[in-house]
């Protein structure tokens, strides 16, 4: 039930995040995030921990490239390229 309370709790703050973007003429989009904590941010292989036992795995090295990781800290940088690669591919006009 927890998790069920948890997803809502997400579902209506993008709701809310949705509206006020809407209301202030601001671009609104989401990135999916699946396994942004698992892709290494400098190579972009897919090679750190999987599954439900890789969740308690903090930090981890790259196996292509070497690369140390924090989990989140990886996670966040992924995310973010993302979201810019979509800016740089421009923003859609608003339509009215």
């Amino acid at each position: 039930m927890a998790q069920s309370v948890l997803d809502a709790g997400w579902g209506m703050f993008r709701t809310m995040l949705r509206y006020k973007c809407d209301d202030a003429g601001v671009w609104f989009e989401q990135i999916n995030e699946a396994y942004s904590t698992q892709t290494c941010s400098c190579c972009q292989s897919r090679t750190g921990p999987k599954g439900v036992a890789g969740l308690g795995i903090r930090e981890w090295a790259c196996e292509v490239c070497g690369a140390y990781h924090h989990r989140d800290i990886n996670a966040a940088i992924n995310i973010l390229a993302v979201g810019r690669g979509r800016l740089a591919g421009g923003i859609p006009a608003l339509s009215a």
